[in-house]
């Protein structure tokens, strides 16, 4: 689920399991459902700081298909092995 920040200043949302969001000004992040009942995201979300956007439709590029391999753009890349071991 997509999130944005509403402020013109930087927030540090807390997350559950002792983390925390960075998000900058009108910036936007992603978190799980089980995040967004977290009590002090809930507080930020009702008091107008966060926008809850819903579920993200597309993704842009990046990420793996169903089978796990890379669907993503690759920068700099030349297809050559990378060397590792004795040389």
């Amino acid at each position: 689920m997509d999130i944005i920040n509403k402020t013109k200043k930087p927030l540090r949302i807390p997350l559950p399991g002792g983390k925390k969001l960075f998000l900058g000004p009108g910036k936007t992040g992603q978190v799980n459902a089980k995040a967004l009942q977290h009590p002090p995201l809930a507080k930020l979300v009702e008091a107008g700081d966060v926008e809850s956007g819903g579920t993200t439709a597309a993704r842009q590029g990046g990420g793996t298909d169903k089978g796990g391999h890379s669907t993503g753009l690759r920068h700099g890349t030349t297809g050559a092995m990378r060397q590792s071991g004795d040389r």
